[in-house]
């Protein structure tokens, strides 16, 4: 039973968000989607790697934001449950003032973004939209209260795109989104390509489960959500590749995980 203070959350159901906190070492998650989450590394042992290389790849795309193109507002969209280095915590270590607003629609990613998700500054501002990505429109109404869309902004999809209900879909949410931010705005973007097998048979496992469908796509529809953009070098990579240390270039073979950090021109 719920009322409106405290949301029905389902653990009975595996769920996307909890089991990628289960794989990049996490501690929020339910017996339920620790047996999932076994269940598909069994069938794509790659899919710790991408969990984890996912989150090195956010901290790397907003530290080049906030530190070199001197952003100060983020709209990171589906953020999924908080975690290390949360997209505010990276800004605001590099820009104190940063302003970020997290929007997800899940009731477990609310509760623990209400207990986790503060500034780490007392010039910063850290808030979260209770919206579902499907409704870009009421996302960027929303925002607003926040942000100042008049200023240039980093404006975030982090791998959760493939749960838009259908290709098309997902070309207009982030297009609605982007077209409201101004000339000098960033879009960040990655998410999982149907190049491996593996990993679409494990997403293909997962919606049996009674989860959200998420949907594996070519790299060519992921590479086309940044046309019209100004790709950042190295452009469209693996997300193991961009601007990652030699070293770990070297060591991190790319993975069926692909996106880009682009300017609005």
């Amino acid at each position: 039973m719920s009322d409106d203070h405290t949301p029905l959350i389902r653990t009975d159901i595996p769920h996307s968000a909890r089991i990628w906190n289960y794989w990049m070492g996490g501690k929020d998650y339910y017996e339920i989607d620790r047996i999932a989450g076994d269940a598909g590394v069994e069938v794509d042992p790659d899919i710790t790697t991408m969990a984890v290389q996912s989150r090195q790849f956010l901290i790397r795309a907003v530290r080049y934001l906030a530190g070199e193109e001197g952003i100060r507002q983020f709209l990171d969209i589906g953020t999924g449950l908080p975690t290390m280095q949360n997209t505010h915590e990276v800004a605001q270590s590099v820009a104190p003032e940063s302003k970020v607003v997290y929007v997800d629609n899940d009731p477990l990613v609310l509760t623990m973004a209400r207990a986790l998700l503060t500034s780490t500054t007392s010039e910063g501002v850290t808030t979260y939209v209770d919206c579902d990505y499907h409704d870009p429109e009421q996302i960027i109404a929303d925002a607003r209260n926040v942000l100042n869309f008049n200023e240039p902004t980093g404006v975030m999809f982090m791998g959760v795109l493939g749960h838009a209900k259908s290709y098309d879909e997902l070309q207009r949410i982030v297009r609605t989104v982007v077209a409201a931010v101004p000339s000098g705005s960033f879009l960040v973007m990655w998410d999982g390509t149907d190049d491996s097998k593996e990993y679409v048979t494990l997403c293909e496992n997962y919606t049996g489960t009674g989860g959200a469908p998420y949907v594996p796509r070519p790299q060519a529809e992921i590479r086309a959500v940044f046309d019209g953009l100004e790709l950042v070098e190295p452009g469209f990579v693996s997300i193991t590749q961009w601007r990652a240390d030699a070293a770990e270039v070297g060591r991190i073979r790319p993975i069926s995980a692909y996106g880009a950090v682009a300017r609005k021109p």
